[in-house]
């Protein structure tokens, strides 16, 4: 192993030699506008056939806005490339057309794939704000070839501000011809929420195009702000709009859904063939006002289409964290978003049914949602770990959340949730939360939340508490946050796996831009501190750590950290050093590469002693001509203690798809785990080597994201000391669904 001292004083070398380079930007900058740039974008009657192609005459009546100012990574000067927005609308939909010119339209990166996933390619696209009010939109983006990107924004949000979950039904299409590419769209008004009014509305509205080379250009048309993080809240205003309407808005789909799982019943036995089960679902979404949307689902099917990513979870100490994929959970996640994982729908297991309303009136957003779950998977949360486990019976769900815009940026808001079972089982919980902006750079956010829980005869309270500061600036950051959750708290409907601790945390960075036409853009160092203690005042943990990043050509970007902790465990103290390195680099169109890595002092949580630890968790993606795509990520972790080698981990993910057309994909998904334990593993389940390996193969037509076939298999294999890789079981699966629009 590599002495911790020597890593230190390498990631201190790195740092000195990119400070005797760093400089600032020395070319000349496109003044930001002294207010609001406002267009009127006009209404038109013409009939649009969206096929990338903008030769018709309808497009001479259209709003035309210039895409040609970079504001990443050189910010607020010409672009390399330029590009043209025509932007219209008629009573039932919004239009967008664009012309991207490129002086090497061979170069162009652009394959087929399936939607928001081809975020590598050049696209195109708009950032729209429905309300004007400056803190949640939504972004439309589309490749050259005319795969769609569609994504929910939200200014609010604490950590990612953009959500690909969003999925609406709109037209596009895209074509590469000699000077670049032109792309068309058409989003139907039933697909957006926007404000409730007769006359014109005000949008804001963003032009924006991606230019991935070595370097990977953002465009827009007009300069923004480097001191302010916030994009919506630099869009274009355009009047117009009227009489914009969705219609009936009215959207059902049914689906028919069918499986056969075959069992293994006995050790050495063949799989027993299943029954075949089939059933019958309906999702169903009204449009109750432009801004005002009740969903519905009965009998929903819910079954992994998409598999989890896979996870090491040996020598863990707390619960893995898995994204919800299931589309009616997804639909307004953000409204419901907080500071606090208060809200977490993946506990909702195996729901009957379920009723969601979302919406916002004015500077009012309301989310509520009830759901009936036939299944009650419990996270128990601890200071030091956690656990999970299921109670008899099921259990009633429901969530309501309020917020209020203040001002030009603030918010504030209401969370409650509710879960009541069987037995005497309930968990309610109920609290505040807002964010303030005292500048374009500054933000404060805070929740405070209170909880009560009954489990059979025993009854316990909880409260919990976050505040944080961040100031987020072209060439300073520095932030700050406290969280503070008692023993007693629970947000069973949320994921908030620790509790019964108090966390300080403080950190500040410093960016240097690069001159104009260095090997690199920009390089930062920075640090942070946290302290977390426990309800008795212990320290739990006490770290301090600090880094050096780069952002060099061919979209790479490394990052080195290196630091020492204080790790309280089972009552004994660890001093600890550690060393992590991260790369990541996109040398073409069709390769990336990325590699994460860690060395340094842990702890052996099972046998509750000191370890060594190495883990290296490297991943290659390369696209084969337009249409295929292979992935290939493998997980790394070895784990030393006194006397020699504790266990040793591997798990790798091998993900290919074959993108026939827009609509239809053939994916193949293998996962292959391995963790081989030696005699030192005297804890259950003792020493010896266990494998698994599970596959899938998917058939996918995808009209759009609700009309849609699958057809499936998947199988799960394991083995141990004793038997090698035998199936377990086998799943046979078909799905069909289909969007009937009103």
């Amino acid at each position: 192993m590599v002495p911790q001292s020597v890593l230190f004083r390498l990631a201190c070398a790195f740092v000195l030699a990119l400070g005797l380079a760093g400089g600032a930007l020395a070319e000349e900058k496109i003044p930001l506008p002294t207010e609001k740039v406002h267009y009127r974008i006009p209404k038109t009657q013409a009939a649009i056939t969206v096929d990338g192609k903008i030769d018709e005459a309808g497009w001479q009546q259209a709003l035309i806005v210039p895409i040609s100012i970079e504001v990443d990574p050189a910010q607020n000067v010409p672009a390399p490339v330029t590009a043209t927005a025509y932007l219209m609308y008629d009573e039932n939909r919004f239009y967008a057309a664009f012309r991207c010119n490129d002086p090497d339209p061979a170069a162009i990166r652009a394959h087929l794939a399936d939607r928001d996933t081809p975020f590598r390619d050049d696209f195109v696209g708009l950032m729209i704000d429905t309300f004007n009010d400056e803190r949640r939109g939504y972004e439309v983006f589309v490749n050259p070839l005319g795969v769609q990107m569609d994504l929910s924004l939200s200014e609010a949000a604490t950590d990612n501000k953009e959500d690909t979950s969003w999925d609406a039904i709109w037209s596009s299409a895209g074509r590469i011809d000699a000077q670049g590419y032109t792309v068309e769209m058409s989003i139907p008004f039933n697909s957006l929420r926007f404000q409730r009014a007769a006359g014109e509305q005000t949008w804001g509205v963003l032009p924006y195009r991606s230019y991935p080379r070595s370097l990977r250009h953002q465009i827009t048309t007009v300069p923004l702000d480097p001191n302010n993080p916030c994009m919506l809240c630099q869009a274009v205003k355009m009047t117009g709009f009227e009489g914009a309407t969705p219609g009936r808005n009215l959207e059902f789909t049914p689906t028919v859904t069918a499986h056969r799982t075959d069992l293994q019943t006995t050790a050495e036995g063949p799989l027993e063939s299943g029954d075949v089960e089939s059933d019958l679902g309906l999702t169903a979404r009204w449009g109750v006002t432009p801004n005002l949307t009740l969903s519905g689902t009965l009998n929903p099917d819910f079954s992994q289409v998409e598999a989890d990513a896979a996870q090491l979870s040996v020598n863990t100490d707390f619960a893995l964290f898995y994204p919800e994929k299931r589309p009616f959970f997804l639909e307004g996640a953000d409204f419901f978003a907080t500071p606090l994982e208060a809200l977490y729908t993946r506990t909702v297991a195996d729901p009957s049914w379920g009723l969601k309303l979302t919406g916002k009136e004015g500077k009012n957003g309301l989310g509520v949602f009830v759901a009936e779950d036939e299944q009650t998977n419990l996270l128990i949360p601890g200071s030091q770990s956690s656990s999970s486990g299921t109670l008899p019976g099921g259990s009633t769900d429901a969530a309501l959340r309020y917020r209020r815009d203040l001002g030009r940026s603030a918010t504030l808001g209401g969370l409650t949730t509710h879960r009541k079972g069987e037995n005497g089982y309930s968990n309610h919980v109920y609290g505040v939360d807002g964010l303030f902006r005292p500048s374009t750079s500054d933000r404060i956010t805070f929740q405070a939340l209170g909880s009560q829980s009954e489990l059979g005869t025993e009854s316990f309270d909880g409260s919990a508490v976050r505040l944080g500061y961040n100031h987020e600036a072209r060439d300073w950051s520095w932030y700050a946050r406290h969280e503070s959750l008692s023993r007693g708290f629970r947000a069973d409907l949320g994921f908030i796996p620790r509790v019964g601790y108090s966390y300080e945390l403080a950190g500040l960075e410093h960016i240097w831009w690069a001159k104009e036409k260095t090997w690199y853009t920009r390089w930062s160092f920075g640090g942070d501190w946290d302290l977390t203690t426990d309800a008795n005042d212990t320290v739990l943990e006490r770290e301090l750590e600090v880094w050096a990043s780069l952002h060099g050509p061919l979209q790479s970007f490394y990052n080195i950290d290196a630091g020492r902790r204080d790790r309280f465990w089972d009552g004994v103290t660890y001093d600890q050093t550690f060393t992590n390195v991260y790369m990541e680099m996109r040398p073409t169109g069709s390769l990336s590469l990325f590699v994460e890595g860690t060395v340094g002092d842990t702890i052996d949580f099972v046998h509750s002693r000191a370890a060594d630890q190495i883990r290296l968790d490297p991943s290659v993606t390369y696209d084969f001509g337009k249409r295929l795509r292979v992935g290939l990520d493998h997980h790394y972790q070895k784990l030393d203690v006194e006397g020699g080698r504790l266990f040793t981990a591997n798990l790798s993910q091998l993900r290919t798809i074959y993108q026939i057309n827009l609509r239809t994909f053939v994916r193949a998904i293998l996962q292959y785990e391995n963790v081989d334990r030696t005699g030192l593993y005297t804890a259950d389940p003792g020493p010896g080597q266990d494998e698994a390996l599970f596959s899938q193969l998917l058939f996918a037509y995808k009209l759009n994201p609700q009309t849609v076939l699958f057809l499936g298999y998947s199988d799960n294999q394991i083995a141990d000391e004793i038997a090698p890789l035998s199936r377990t079981d086998r799943t046979l699966f078909f799905k069909i669904g289909y969007a009937l629009v009103l």
